[in-house]
């Protein structure tokens, strides 16, 4: 998730660069929700993940 997070930043930038500046601020939204939906199953599974104890 963070790695297309990524992606669509570099995106962003290059068309940010080209003088896209409609690509890049869709580009750049669709990177910041890509962000904010991996950091938060990323703290979802860290928390369920330390709830089970194998023993």
């Amino acid at each position: 998730m963070i790695g297309w997070a990524v992606t669509f930043l570099i995106i962003a930038l290059v068309a940010g660069l080209l003088g896209l500046s409609g690509i890049a601020a869709a580009a750049v939204d669709i990177a910041w929700i890509l962000f904010v939906v991996g950091l938060v199953l990323s703290i979802i599974f860290f928390v369920i993940g330390r709830g089970r104890r194998n023993l």
